[in-house]
Protein backbone atom coordinates (compact mmCIF):
# COMPACT_ATOMS: atom_id res chain seq x y z
CA UNK A 1 0.00 0.00 0.00
CA UNK A 2 3.00 2.30 0.62
CA UNK A 3 4.60 2.02 -2.42
CA UNK A 4 1.17 2.09 -4.42
CA UNK A 5 0.78 5.48 -2.58
CA UNK A 6 3.97 6.78 -3.70
CA UNK A 7 3.49 5.84 -7.27
CA UNK A 8 0.12 7.79 -7.42
CA UNK A 9 1.98 10.66 -5.55
CA UNK A 10 4.25 10.80 -8.63
CA UNK A 11 1.49 12.37 -10.63
CA UNK A 12 0.27 15.99 -8.21
CA UNK A 13 3.89 16.13 -7.73
CA UNK A 14 4.73 16.56 -11.43
CA UNK A 15 1.58 18.58 -12.00
CA UNK A 16 2.80 21.05 -9.33
CA UNK A 17 6.67 20.49 -10.54
CA UNK A 18 5.71 21.70 -14.25
CA UNK A 19 2.92 24.18 -13.19
CA UNK A 20 5.39 26.25 -10.92
CA UNK A 21 7.70 26.23 -13.91
CA UNK A 22 5.60 27.33 -16.98
CA UNK A 23 2.91 29.45 -15.14
CA UNK A 24 4.93 32.92 -15.11
CA UNK A 25 5.63 32.19 -18.54
CA UNK A 26 1.61 31.40 -20.01
CA UNK A 27 -0.59 32.36 -17.75
CA UNK A 28 -2.73 30.52 -14.68
CA UNK A 29 -4.73 28.77 -17.38
CA UNK A 30 -1.93 26.86 -18.33
CA UNK A 31 -2.73 24.17 -14.93
CA UNK A 32 -5.42 23.01 -17.63
CA UNK A 33 -3.64 21.00 -20.20
CA UNK A 34 -0.73 20.07 -17.86
CA UNK A 35 -3.25 18.50 -15.55
CA UNK A 36 -5.52 16.82 -18.30
CA UNK A 37 -1.89 15.49 -19.51
CA UNK A 38 -0.56 14.23 -16.90
CA UNK A 39 -4.37 12.74 -15.87
CA UNK A 40 -3.92 11.11 -18.81
CA UNK A 41 -0.77 9.44 -18.57
CA UNK A 42 -2.22 8.09 -15.27
CA UNK A 43 -5.04 5.97 -17.02
CA UNK A 44 -2.65 4.40 -19.03
CA UNK A 45 0.94 3.96 -17.40
CA UNK A 46 1.40 0.12 -16.35
CA UNK A 47 -2.19 0.19 -17.89
CA UNK A 48 -3.09 2.81 -16.19
CA UNK A 49 -4.52 3.65 -12.45
CA UNK A 50 -7.38 6.45 -12.66
CA UNK A 51 -9.54 5.91 -9.74
CA UNK A 52 -10.75 8.91 -8.56
CA UNK A 53 -9.64 11.89 -10.51
CA UNK A 54 -11.03 15.10 -9.91
CA UNK A 55 -14.25 14.93 -11.96
CA UNK A 56 -15.93 12.48 -9.81
CA UNK A 57 -16.07 15.28 -7.18
CA UNK A 58 -19.10 16.69 -9.37
CA UNK A 59 -20.98 13.75 -9.75
CA UNK A 60 -23.85 15.38 -8.06
CA UNK A 61 -23.11 18.87 -8.64
CA UNK A 62 -25.23 20.98 -11.36
CA UNK A 63 -21.41 20.19 -13.47
CA UNK A 64 -22.66 16.78 -14.05
CA UNK A 65 -24.80 18.12 -16.55
CA UNK A 66 -21.77 18.25 -19.05
CA UNK A 67 -20.64 14.94 -18.37
CA UNK A 68 -22.72 13.29 -21.39
CA UNK A 69 -20.87 16.21 -24.05
CA UNK A 70 -17.09 15.86 -22.69
CA UNK A 71 -17.25 12.79 -20.18
CA UNK A 72 -15.55 13.05 -16.74
CA UNK A 73 -11.94 13.93 -18.31
CA UNK A 74 -13.54 16.82 -19.93
CA UNK A 75 -15.81 16.89 -16.72
CA UNK A 76 -11.73 17.52 -14.83
CA UNK A 77 -10.69 20.41 -17.27
CA UNK A 78 -14.21 22.45 -16.39
CA UNK A 79 -13.38 21.56 -12.58
CA UNK A 80 -9.59 23.09 -12.83
CA UNK A 81 -10.94 25.87 -15.43
CA UNK A 82 -13.01 27.32 -12.33
CA UNK A 83 -10.46 26.58 -9.96
CA UNK A 84 -8.31 28.90 -12.21
CA UNK A 85 -10.75 31.53 -12.62
CA UNK A 86 -11.22 31.79 -8.38
CA UNK A 87 -7.79 32.42 -8.14
CA UNK A 88 -8.26 35.26 -10.77
CA UNK A 89 -11.08 36.55 -8.78
CA UNK A 90 -8.90 37.02 -5.79
CA UNK A 91 -6.42 39.04 -7.63
CA UNK A 92 -4.11 36.15 -7.40
CA UNK A 93 -3.38 35.15 -10.43
CA UNK A 94 -3.81 38.88 -11.73
CA UNK A 95 -0.71 40.26 -9.56
CA UNK A 96 1.22 37.60 -8.08
CA UNK A 97 1.42 35.32 -11.23
CA UNK A 98 1.94 38.41 -13.76
CA UNK A 99 4.71 40.01 -12.13
CA UNK A 100 6.68 37.60 -11.91
CA UNK A 101 7.33 38.27 -15.68
CA UNK A 102 10.02 40.14 -16.38
CA UNK A 103 9.51 43.86 -17.69
CA UNK A 104 5.73 43.39 -16.61
CA UNK A 105 4.01 46.38 -14.61
CA UNK A 106 1.03 45.03 -12.16
CA UNK A 107 -2.18 45.63 -13.42
CA UNK A 108 -4.25 48.73 -12.49
CA UNK A 109 -7.03 48.39 -10.06
CA UNK A 110 -9.36 49.42 -13.14
CA UNK A 111 -8.06 46.28 -14.75
CA UNK A 112 -8.07 44.16 -11.35
CA UNK A 113 -11.42 44.79 -11.10
CA UNK A 114 -12.39 43.88 -14.75
CA UNK A 115 -10.91 40.27 -14.90
CA UNK A 116 -12.17 39.50 -11.67
CA UNK A 117 -15.89 40.68 -13.08
CA UNK A 118 -15.24 38.40 -16.16
CA UNK A 119 -14.15 35.33 -13.69
CA UNK A 120 -17.25 35.31 -11.49
CA UNK A 121 -19.40 35.89 -15.06
CA UNK A 122 -17.89 33.07 -16.68
CA UNK A 123 -18.17 30.42 -13.63
CA UNK A 124 -21.97 31.89 -13.23
CA UNK A 125 -22.43 30.88 -16.97
CA UNK A 126 -20.41 27.66 -16.62
CA UNK A 127 -22.77 26.83 -13.45
CA UNK A 128 -26.16 27.72 -14.79
CA UNK A 129 -25.22 25.86 -18.93
CA UNK A 130 -24.40 22.99 -16.40
CA UNK A 131 -27.39 22.99 -14.10
CA UNK A 132 -29.56 23.25 -17.76
CA UNK A 133 -27.87 20.34 -19.43
CA UNK A 134 -29.00 17.91 -16.34
CA UNK A 135 -32.61 18.49 -17.37
CA UNK A 136 -31.68 17.41 -20.96
CA UNK A 137 -32.43 13.82 -22.42
CA UNK A 138 -29.84 12.16 -23.46
CA UNK A 139 -32.15 9.04 -24.51
CA UNK A 140 -35.21 7.98 -26.02
CA UNK A 141 -37.56 5.24 -25.29
CA UNK A 142 -37.39 1.90 -26.88
CA UNK A 143 -40.12 0.07 -25.45
CA UNK A 144 -37.95 -2.65 -24.28
CA UNK A 145 -37.38 -3.50 -20.20
CA UNK A 146 -35.71 -6.67 -18.99
CA UNK A 147 -36.39 -8.51 -15.59
CA UNK A 148 -32.91 -8.90 -13.74
CA UNK A 149 -32.19 -11.35 -10.59
CA UNK A 150 -28.46 -9.46 -8.98
CA UNK A 151 -27.39 -12.50 -6.60
CA UNK A 152 -25.21 -10.97 -4.20
CA UNK A 153 -23.33 -14.48 -2.67
CA UNK A 154 -21.86 -12.91 0.45
CA UNK A 155 -18.71 -15.23 0.51
CA UNK A 156 -15.92 -14.42 2.99
CA UNK A 157 -12.77 -13.54 1.04
CA UNK A 158 -11.09 -15.89 3.72
CA UNK A 159 -13.03 -19.05 2.84
CA UNK A 160 -13.61 -18.45 -0.79
CA UNK A 161 -11.07 -20.60 -2.60
CA UNK A 162 -10.64 -23.23 0.60
CA UNK A 163 -10.96 -26.40 -1.40
CA UNK A 164 -13.95 -27.63 1.17
CA UNK A 165 -15.98 -24.76 0.23
CA UNK A 166 -16.54 -24.73 -3.03
CA UNK A 167 -19.39 -26.81 -3.32
CA UNK A 168 -20.85 -24.87 -0.96
CA UNK A 169 -20.60 -22.04 -2.17
CA UNK A 170 -21.82 -23.52 -6.18
CA UNK A 171 -25.14 -24.88 -3.73
CA UNK A 172 -25.82 -21.19 -1.97
CA UNK A 173 -26.03 -19.91 -5.76
CA UNK A 174 -28.51 -22.43 -6.77
CA UNK A 175 -30.29 -22.38 -4.49
CA UNK A 176 -30.21 -18.17 -4.25
CA UNK A 177 -31.45 -18.36 -7.92
CA UNK A 178 -33.83 -21.16 -7.46
CA UNK A 179 -36.75 -19.06 -6.76
CA UNK A 180 -35.82 -16.72 -9.71
CA UNK A 181 -35.32 -19.01 -12.98
CA UNK A 182 -39.13 -18.30 -14.15
CA UNK A 183 -39.51 -15.10 -13.75
CA UNK A 184 -36.34 -13.31 -14.62
CA UNK A 185 -35.18 -12.96 -17.69
CA UNK A 186 -31.40 -13.00 -16.36
CA UNK A 187 -29.92 -14.07 -13.28
CA UNK A 188 -26.32 -12.71 -12.77
CA UNK A 189 -23.60 -13.60 -10.15
CA UNK A 190 -20.57 -11.88 -9.45
CA UNK A 191 -16.88 -11.99 -10.52
CA UNK A 192 -15.14 -15.42 -10.12
CA UNK A 193 -18.99 -16.39 -8.57
CA UNK A 194 -17.99 -20.05 -8.84
CA UNK A 195 -14.61 -21.28 -7.11
CA UNK A 196 -13.46 -23.84 -9.58
CA UNK A 197 -11.42 -23.41 -12.78
CA UNK A 198 -14.18 -23.37 -15.66
CA UNK A 199 -12.75 -26.95 -17.05
CA UNK A 200 -13.12 -28.55 -13.66
CA UNK A 201 -16.92 -27.05 -13.47
CA UNK A 202 -17.94 -28.29 -16.36
CA UNK A 203 -20.84 -30.75 -15.02
CA UNK A 204 -22.38 -28.34 -12.82
CA UNK A 205 -22.28 -25.51 -15.48
CA UNK A 206 -23.88 -27.91 -17.91
CA UNK A 207 -26.61 -28.37 -15.08
CA UNK A 208 -27.11 -24.62 -14.48
CA UNK A 209 -27.18 -23.68 -18.05
CA UNK A 210 -30.02 -26.61 -18.79
CA UNK A 211 -32.00 -25.02 -15.76
CA UNK A 212 -31.43 -21.87 -17.16
CA UNK A 213 -33.17 -22.99 -20.99
CA UNK A 214 -35.60 -24.34 -19.54
CA UNK A 215 -36.92 -21.50 -17.89
CA UNK A 216 -36.87 -19.69 -20.78
CA UNK A 217 -33.53 -17.36 -18.86
CA UNK A 218 -30.49 -16.75 -19.18
CA UNK A 219 -27.29 -16.55 -16.21
CA UNK A 220 -24.50 -14.67 -16.28
CA UNK A 221 -21.42 -15.72 -13.95
CA UNK A 222 -17.86 -14.60 -13.50
CA UNK A 223 -15.25 -17.75 -13.37
CA UNK A 224 -11.69 -18.18 -13.63
CA UNK A 225 -10.75 -20.21 -16.74
CA UNK A 226 -7.02 -21.72 -16.73
CA UNK A 227 -6.36 -23.48 -19.95
CA UNK A 228 -3.75 -26.68 -19.01
CA UNK A 229 -2.77 -27.05 -22.98
CA UNK A 230 -1.74 -23.55 -23.01
CA UNK A 231 -1.26 -22.80 -19.21
CA UNK A 232 -3.46 -19.48 -20.23
CA UNK A 233 -5.13 -17.99 -17.25
CA UNK A 234 -8.01 -15.68 -18.20
CA UNK A 235 -10.79 -13.73 -15.32
CA UNK A 236 -13.82 -14.33 -17.40
CA UNK A 237 -17.66 -13.99 -17.60
CA UNK A 238 -19.64 -16.59 -19.13
CA UNK A 239 -23.71 -16.80 -20.46
CA UNK A 240 -25.29 -19.60 -19.96
CA UNK A 241 -28.99 -20.81 -20.93
CA UNK A 242 -30.70 -18.61 -23.75
CA UNK A 243 -28.61 -16.68 -25.95
CA UNK A 244 -31.86 -15.20 -27.77
CA UNK A 245 -35.36 -15.44 -27.05
CA UNK A 246 -36.23 -17.67 -29.86
CA UNK A 247 -33.38 -19.66 -29.48
CA UNK A 248 -31.39 -21.51 -26.91
CA UNK A 249 -28.58 -21.92 -28.27
CA UNK A 250 -25.55 -20.73 -27.29
CA UNK A 251 -23.22 -21.16 -30.37
CA UNK A 252 -24.79 -21.19 -33.72
CA UNK A 253 -26.07 -24.81 -34.13
CA UNK A 254 -25.02 -26.65 -30.90
CA UNK A 255 -27.27 -26.48 -28.16
CA UNK A 256 -26.01 -26.14 -24.42
CA UNK A 257 -23.10 -24.91 -22.48
CA UNK A 258 -19.77 -26.20 -24.29
CA UNK A 259 -16.15 -25.76 -22.84
CA UNK A 260 -14.76 -22.21 -24.73
CA UNK A 261 -18.07 -21.14 -26.52
CA UNK A 262 -17.67 -17.93 -27.83
CA UNK A 263 -20.45 -16.35 -25.42
CA UNK A 264 -17.87 -14.97 -23.00
CA UNK A 265 -15.73 -12.25 -22.24
CA UNK A 266 -12.03 -12.36 -20.57
CA UNK A 267 -11.16 -9.14 -18.77
CA UNK A 268 -8.65 -6.70 -20.27
CA UNK A 269 -7.63 -4.56 -17.94
CA UNK A 270 -5.68 -5.82 -15.26
CA UNK A 271 -5.27 -4.99 -11.74
CA UNK A 272 -1.27 -4.54 -10.96
CA UNK A 273 -0.09 -6.94 -8.65
CA UNK A 274 -3.65 -8.38 -7.93
CA UNK A 275 -4.14 -9.82 -11.51
CA UNK A 276 -0.22 -9.38 -13.46
CA UNK A 277 3.22 -8.03 -11.87
CA UNK A 278 4.69 -5.36 -13.50
CA UNK A 279 8.26 -6.33 -14.23
CA UNK A 280 7.40 -9.55 -13.35
CA UNK A 281 11.15 -11.23 -13.67
CA UNK A 282 12.55 -9.32 -11.39
CA UNK A 283 9.64 -8.70 -8.69
CA UNK A 284 8.62 -12.01 -8.38
CA UNK A 285 11.92 -13.24 -6.69
CA UNK A 286 12.98 -10.04 -4.09
CA UNK A 287 9.86 -11.57 -1.87
CA UNK A 288 6.88 -13.92 -1.51
CA UNK A 289 4.05 -11.20 -1.96
CA UNK A 290 4.82 -10.99 -5.18
CA UNK A 291 4.24 -15.14 -5.79
CA UNK A 292 0.39 -14.71 -4.72
CA UNK A 293 -1.76 -17.37 -6.36
CA UNK A 294 -4.09 -15.88 -9.44
CA UNK A 295 -1.57 -13.26 -10.25
CA UNK A 296 -0.78 -13.86 -13.38
CA UNK A 297 -3.49 -13.71 -16.06
CA UNK A 298 -3.47 -13.45 -19.46
CA UNK A 299 -5.20 -10.39 -20.90
CA UNK A 300 -8.19 -10.78 -22.97
CA UNK A 301 -8.79 -8.61 -26.22
CA UNK A 302 -9.12 -4.35 -25.95
CA UNK A 303 -12.56 -4.65 -28.27
CA UNK A 304 -14.53 -8.03 -27.66
CA UNK A 305 -18.09 -9.14 -28.80
CA UNK A 306 -20.90 -7.90 -26.40
CA UNK A 307 -22.75 -10.68 -24.47
CA UNK A 308 -25.78 -12.40 -25.76
CA UNK A 309 -28.22 -12.95 -22.79
CA UNK A 310 -31.98 -14.03 -23.29
CA UNK A 311 -32.07 -11.49 -26.12
CA UNK A 312 -30.45 -8.81 -24.58
CA UNK A 313 -26.73 -7.43 -25.67
CA UNK A 314 -24.33 -6.15 -23.06
CA UNK A 315 -21.15 -4.41 -22.80
CA UNK A 316 -19.03 -6.48 -19.87
CA UNK A 317 -16.46 -4.70 -17.80
CA UNK A 318 -15.08 -7.05 -14.62
CA UNK A 319 -14.30 -4.94 -11.52
CA UNK A 320 -11.08 -2.54 -12.15
CA UNK A 321 -12.29 -1.98 -15.79
CA UNK A 322 -15.24 0.52 -14.92
CA UNK A 323 -12.94 3.04 -14.12
CA UNK A 324 -11.50 3.15 -17.93
CA UNK A 325 -14.25 4.43 -20.28
CA UNK A 326 -12.09 4.58 -23.02
CA UNK A 327 -12.20 0.77 -23.04
CA UNK A 328 -16.73 0.65 -22.71
CA UNK A 329 -16.59 3.36 -24.79
CA UNK A 330 -14.87 0.67 -27.62
CA UNK A 331 -17.04 -1.88 -26.41
CA UNK A 332 -20.59 -0.75 -26.84
CA UNK A 333 -22.41 -0.78 -29.76
CA UNK A 334 -25.15 0.79 -31.46
CA UNK A 335 -27.88 -2.70 -30.39
CA UNK A 336 -25.73 -2.56 -27.00
CA UNK A 337 -28.83 -2.84 -24.03
CA UNK A 338 -26.88 -1.82 -21.13
CA UNK A 339 -23.50 -1.99 -18.68
CA UNK A 340 -22.27 -5.02 -16.82
CA UNK A 341 -20.14 -4.75 -14.74
CA UNK A 342 -19.24 -7.93 -12.27
CA UNK A 343 -16.93 -7.38 -9.20
CA UNK A 344 -15.61 -8.64 -5.99
CA UNK A 345 -15.06 -5.98 -3.46
CA UNK A 346 -15.21 -7.83 -0.86
CA UNK A 347 -11.03 -7.13 -0.42
CA UNK A 348 -12.22 -3.20 0.83
CA UNK A 349 -14.09 -4.59 3.76
CA UNK A 350 -15.39 -1.77 6.02
CA UNK A 351 -13.62 0.99 3.51
CA UNK A 352 -14.78 3.54 1.15
CA UNK A 353 -13.57 1.45 -1.06
CA UNK A 354 -16.87 -0.07 -2.31
CA UNK A 355 -18.34 3.20 -2.46
CA UNK A 356 -15.75 5.02 -4.34
CA UNK A 357 -16.24 2.21 -6.80
CA UNK A 358 -19.90 2.45 -7.44
CA UNK A 359 -19.62 6.05 -7.79
CA UNK A 360 -17.38 4.98 -10.75
CA UNK A 361 -19.93 2.73 -12.19
CA UNK A 362 -22.46 5.71 -11.74
CA UNK A 363 -20.25 8.11 -13.68
CA UNK A 364 -20.04 5.40 -16.63
CA UNK A 365 -23.92 5.70 -16.96
CA UNK A 366 -23.74 9.47 -17.13
CA UNK A 367 -21.43 9.26 -19.78
CA UNK A 368 -23.38 7.19 -22.06
CA UNK A 369 -26.59 7.62 -20.90
CA UNK A 370 -27.26 4.39 -20.55
CA UNK A 371 -27.72 1.80 -17.27
CA UNK A 372 -25.33 0.30 -15.47
CA UNK A 373 -25.93 -3.21 -13.84
CA UNK A 374 -23.53 -3.95 -10.88
CA UNK A 375 -23.46 -7.06 -9.44
CA UNK A 376 -20.42 -7.88 -6.53
CA UNK A 377 -20.05 -10.58 -3.96
CA UNK A 378 -20.46 -8.66 -1.22
CA UNK A 379 -22.04 -5.03 -1.97
CA UNK A 380 -22.56 -2.99 -3.21
CA UNK A 381 -25.06 -4.31 -5.62
CA UNK A 382 -26.62 -1.44 -7.64
CA UNK A 383 -28.91 -1.08 -10.63
CA UNK A 384 -27.77 2.75 -12.03
CA UNK A 385 -29.94 4.25 -14.22
CA UNK A 386 -28.93 6.31 -18.02
CA UNK A 387 -28.72 9.35 -15.55
CA UNK A 388 -25.92 7.86 -13.07
CA UNK A 389 -28.98 7.72 -10.34
CA UNK A 390 -29.14 4.50 -8.33
CA UNK A 391 -32.68 2.54 -8.83
CA UNK A 392 -32.17 0.22 -6.77
CA UNK A 393 -29.38 -1.34 -4.33
CA UNK A 394 -28.49 -4.19 -1.59
CA UNK A 395 -26.62 -3.51 1.53
CA UNK A 396 -23.09 -4.49 1.93
CA UNK A 397 -22.09 -7.82 3.69
CA UNK A 398 -25.56 -9.11 3.18
CA UNK A 399 -26.37 -12.35 0.86
CA UNK A 400 -29.77 -11.51 -1.06
CA UNK A 401 -31.23 -11.22 -4.75
CA UNK A 402 -32.00 -8.09 -6.21
CA UNK A 403 -34.74 -8.39 -8.35
CA UNK A 404 -35.43 -5.04 -10.81
CA UNK A 405 -37.67 -4.62 -14.14
CA UNK A 406 -35.23 -2.43 -15.89
CA UNK A 407 -36.42 -0.12 -18.64
CA UNK A 408 -34.29 0.50 -21.20
CA UNK A 409 -33.43 3.09 -23.89
CA UNK A 410 -31.60 4.20 -26.56
CA UNK A 411 -29.23 6.38 -25.97
CA UNK A 412 -27.89 9.87 -27.92
CA UNK A 413 -25.07 10.74 -25.61
CA UNK A 414 -22.45 13.43 -27.41
CA UNK A 415 -19.61 11.01 -25.23
CA UNK A 416 -21.01 7.95 -26.62
CA UNK A 417 -20.89 9.10 -30.16
CA UNK A 418 -17.26 11.47 -29.39
CA UNK A 419 -15.50 10.01 -26.36
CA UNK A 420 -12.60 12.28 -25.49
CA UNK A 421 -12.44 13.84 -28.64
CA UNK A 422 -14.06 16.92 -28.10
CA UNK A 423 -11.72 17.64 -25.25
CA UNK A 424 -8.54 16.76 -26.74
CA UNK A 425 -9.32 19.21 -29.42
CA UNK A 426 -10.24 22.05 -26.69
CA UNK A 427 -7.08 21.75 -24.82
CA UNK A 428 -5.34 21.37 -28.38
CA UNK A 429 -6.52 24.91 -28.99
CA UNK A 430 -5.89 26.42 -25.72
CA UNK A 431 -2.41 25.70 -25.63
CA UNK A 432 -1.83 27.05 -29.00
CA UNK A 433 -3.25 30.25 -27.29
CA UNK A 434 -1.45 29.99 -24.70
CA UNK A 435 2.04 29.58 -26.50
CA UNK A 436 1.29 31.96 -29.01
CA UNK A 437 0.02 35.02 -26.38
CA UNK A 438 3.01 34.16 -24.98
CA UNK A 439 5.33 34.45 -28.00
CA UNK A 440 3.78 37.91 -28.08
CA UNK A 441 4.39 39.24 -24.88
Amino acid sequence: MFVLAAYLAIFPALISALFHKLHSKFSVFVIIPIWLTVEYARSVVFTGFPWLSVGYSQMTSSLSGYVPIVGEFGLQSIVILIVSLILVSINLSSVKFKSTKKNSATPSPKSIKKRQTLSIVTIFIIFTVGYLLTHYQWNEANNKEVNLALVQGNIAQSIKWQPENEKPTMLKYHKLSKPHWNTADIVIWPEAAIPRIEISANRYLTDMDSIASNSNSALITGIVDYQPDTTHAFNNIIVLGNKSQMDNSVEGDVMGYQYLHNNRYSKHHLLPFGEFVPFESILRKLAPIFDLPFSSFNRGNYQQHNLMANGFQLTPAICFEIAFPRQISANITKDTDFILTLSNDTWFGKSHGPWQHLQIAQMRALEFSMPVVRVTNSGITAVIDAKGNIASSLEQDITGVLTYKLALSTSTSFYKRFGNLTTGLLILLLSVFLFIRYKRS
